[in-house]
């Protein structure tokens, strides 16, 4: 055996020594299984998901091109210069209050006209197709129906006209585009709002048209010229390539948190991988020096080992594709409701190529380390290395490095978010080579420590370092598996804390919309008659553009921005403004004075601080908004700090009263009733005194948001158990492989007297040294990434439970002392003569 052995004799070798159950490889099949899964079932999952938004984004929203603009319907020209684009379909939107008998119900009323919908089917919930509604009658969403307490052909009330309930909506093209409902849909003619009383000059409402172009043009390029054509119209607008910015968003981020996870899942198995071939490689020690005793070569035995390793990866991957394809419904029904995913089987042939690609990269990189290791020595080097450790192998680092390299390559030019993919993988070699110098400074601080007087203690202390030692494979193991529990209790937790404490702690009752300004002391008395001790606070409501901003002489107009800055949001579109003579609850002025109650010079404005931030505003730099087609100019007089979380009325922008009064607009308020005050009595008088206005229980706003927030944190939860079942999976084979090389110091242990007592106690002394000091990195490492998670990609708060973090920490602890305690508990059962025969 010379020559070098053709491929097909290594394997028909290869194959005689490969367990049918993959006896030894069980570990890397695992940890392939695991981190293939994952990433198949996210690319899969999310493909499907863009894929859907991009293929129906015509029907998702309703037309090629919207236009939005609130408190107006369009002027004639610009209903002129849309219907040169194409067929156009126009409606409004507003908050409502419906009312059959005693009963009422908030609700979102959405009024078209008889195109609608341009594109898609209206669907009853019977499986009938329908079109837009007639005058006097209207198609009700179920929870509408639930409320009201009426069937289909019942009658109830809106504002000041009485509809005919058709039918139950099944599926309404469009929702998805509509955003976040305030209160069950109810679709009506396009005349209802006005004959309701609902568009009083003032009112909340926002006109909608959609366009379906005739001929292929960009809606991006429309948009454009839209805007120079109409600058100062404060317009709004959707685009079919962005039905839902919502749901674009929450996609891409959820995507970017997915690929970490997938990511790192399949760099915890990677560890797992190389730790189960270098147990495997140990196993096969002598059969290797015996092929090199009957004249294998280095690559002989480099080829019959990778092609076993090979087989393994290989059938590890396909289970875990196969599994990718299986979990990916389960995913699709957690995400129900968000997003546009069927909740069937997908098959996306990129996705699945992309993972079993990463797949078997990272076995390729983890598992030669060892194979490079074993085929350079000679056979009695192999003979003795229970004694006398292998030394490493030169070109192995110069391997990983190349493959390191490899995988973050594929990362850039496969990932939907490149530099974040690619940076994670950095980020993670990093950590890696942070924990295997953390394992090299245990093993030398170990060495150089004063030696303990208790002899389990001193032994425990000398297996650290010991020639031989597992212990860098051990911290490696343990860092990654550690953090890996921690950071799914801090999502977790930080996910929960923002549904149950901030927001449902400062709410109030009822937000009222639409309140006549002549009729507020009217509003006041009504609530206070019902409740006397009910909090009011009510605010001037407009809408407005912010049309232009800077130093005098030198203002910047928005229509001129070729983007939006960073943080600029308010520059968008049409925004909440409203004006008074005190400082907002809430609010904390961070530069500037506030006006005097009855000052009466130039309009003043004052500016959420960040906002300001964001476009460099300066004290005595003027701002202009257009409201209703009026242009306000004011001077910035002072800049605020604003607390989001106390769901009253938050505004970037509070004018004096001087800039916005003459403007027409109503008033909003919030009501706070006292604890356990009941809420039915008062909300039928609101209904009945003032049809006009809107009435939103916070309530059921807390309701769904809540069950949006838990479809996210269920959702995180199944994606993250992944890389926590991945890290499980390599701490169970780092034990099982330490246990392995333990066989020999144990049976020493007890041919010189030990009992099985002090063979467990030095064992679990020597873990437990490791696990404490590992605990406390993976404390840090994991909650460092979960705060990343938390508050950069979902853009939540952070608000982790440190005593369930704590718990889970705590239990991982445990677990890997009884599991390190149960895998010792073969060695105590090893027969000294048959092990030491076997060495």
């Amino acid at each position: 055996m010379s020559d070098t052995i053709s491929w097909g004799t290594a394997w028909r070798i290869a194959k005689r020594d490969l367990n049918a159950r993959f006896k030894g490889l069980r570990l890397l099949l695992v940890c392939l299984f695991l981190g293939t899964g994952a990433l198949a079932a996210i690319g899969t999952l999310t493909g499907a998901i863009e894929s859907e938004l991009e293929g129906r984004g015509q029907e998702l929203l309703g037309g090629d091109l919207e236009v939005e603009v609130w408190q107006r319907d369009l002027l004639d020209e610009e209903k002129a210069a849309l219907e040169e684009l194409g067929e156009i379909s126009g409606g409004t939107r507003l908050q409502a209050m419906a009312s059959a008998g005693e009963n009422a119900a908030p609700i979102e009323l959405k009024a078209v006209d008889t195109k609608w919908p341009l594109y898609g089917t209206l669907t009853l919930a019977d499986g009938s197709e329908a079109s837009a509604p007639t005058p006097g009658e209207a198609w009700l969403g179920q929870g509408a129906i639930d409320r009201l307490g009426i069937s289909v052909g019942d009658t109830f009330r809106v504002g000041q006209v009485e509809l005919t309930a058709k039918g139950i909506i099944g599926n309404e093209p469009d929702r998805l585009s509509e955003g976040f409902q305030l209160g069950p849909t109810i679709l009506v003619s396009e005349d209802t709002p006005a004959a309701a009383g609902l568009l009083a000059p003032g009112a909340m409402y926002q006109s909608k048209y959609r366009v379906a172009f005739e001929s292929n043009r960009s809606p991006e390029d429309v948009q454009e010229e839209l805007e120079e054509q109409f600058p100062n119209a404060g317009f709004d607008f959707r685009t079919r390539d962005r039905a839902s910015p919502g749901a674009d968003r929450f996609v891409s981020r959820m995507g970017e948190f997915l690929t970490l996870v997938g990511l790192a899942a399949l760099v915890i198995a990677g560890i797992g991988i190389g730790g189960g071939v270098s147990s495997y490689l140990e196993a096969r020690r002598a059969s290797i020096a015996t092929l090199k005793v009957l004249g294998a070569s280095s690559r002989d035995i480099a080829r019959i080992y990778a092609l076993q390793i090979g087989a393994a990866a290989l059938i590890g991957s396909l289970l875990g594709l196969i599994a990718g394809v299986l979990v990916t419904p389960l995913l699709a029904a957690a995400l129900d409701g968000l997003l546009p995913v069927d909740t069937g089987f997908v098959f996306e042939p990129a996705a699945l190529l992309i993972a079993a690609a990463y797949g078997l990269l990272v076995a390729l990189v983890f598992a030669a380390t060892p194979i490079l290791r074993a085929r350079r020595f000679p056979a009695m080097a192999l003979m003795r290395a229970r004694v006398v450790p292998l030394s490493r192998d030169g070109r192995a680092l110069t391997w990983v490095i190349g493959g390191m390299a490899g995988i973050i390559a594929l990362a850039l030019l496969t990932a939907r978010q490149p530099l974040l993919s690619g940076g994670f993988l950095l980020g993670a070699i990093i950590v890696l080579g942070l924990l295997a110098l953390l394992g090299i400074g245990i093993r030398k601080l170990s060495e150089k420590l004063p030696r303990p007087a208790n002899p389990l203690i001193r032994n425990a202390m000398a297996n650290l370092h010991r020639p031989g030692s597992s212990t860098s494979a051990l911290v490696t193991a343990l860092g990654f598996g550690l953090s890996a529990f921690v950071l799914l209790a801090a999502i977790q937790s930080s996910i929960d804390g923002n549904i149950d404490r901030r927001v449902p702690e400062q709410a109030p009752d009822y937000f009222v919309l639409d309140i006549p300004r002549d009729r507020v002391g009217e509003f006041e008395t009504l609530v206070q008659a019902d409740q006397p001790d009910a909090a009011i606070r009510t605010v001037p409501a407009l809408r407005g553009a912010i049309l232009a901003y800077g130093a005098p002489g030198n203002m910047i107009r928005v229509s001129d921005l070729e983007e939006i800055p960073d943080g600029a949001w308010p520059l968008r579109g049409e925004r909440g403004l409203t004006y008074s003579d005190e400082l907002p609850i809430g609010n904390s002025l961070t530069e500037g004075d506030w006006w005097s109650a009855d000052y009466a010079g130039e309009p003043l404005v004052s500016v959420d601080q960040e906002f300001a931030a964001a476009i460099d505003l300066q004290i005595g730099d003027l701002l202009t908004v257009g409201v209703l087609g009026v242009e306000k100019t004011a001077r910035v007089a002072n800049f605020r700090q604003i607390d989001w979380e106390n769901m009253g009325f938050n505004y970037v922008l509070v004018f004096s009263s001087n800039a916005l009064a003459d403007a027409p607009h109503n008033i909003a308020a919030t009501i706070e009733l006292p604890e356990g005050a009941p809420t039915g009595p008062l909300l039928r008088q609101l209904v009945k005194e003032f049809p006009s206005s809107s009435v939103i229980e916070i309530g059921q706003v807390l309701a769904e948001a809540r069950v949006i927030l838990s479809q996210v944190g269920l959702a995180t939860f199944a994606a993250a158990s992944v890389a926590v079942l991945a890290g499980l999976a390599v701490l169970i084979g780092a034990i099982a492989a330490a246990r392995a090389a333990r066989t020999y110091d144990t049976v020493v242990m007890r041919v010189l007297g030990a009992s099985r007592r002090q063979v467990l106690v030095m064992q679990l002394a020597e873990y437990g040294i490791l696990a404490i000091i590992l605990a406390v990195v993976a404390l840090g490492l994991g909650s460092g990434l979960a705060w990343l998670v938390i508050t950069q990609l979902f853009e939540f708060d952070w608000l982790p439970d440190w005593l369930e973090v704590l718990a889970v920490l705590g239990g991982g602890l445990v677990f890997v002392l009884v599991f390190a305690l149960a895998g010792s508990l073969p060695l105590l059962k090893a027969k000294p003569a048959q092990a030491l025969r076997a060495l």
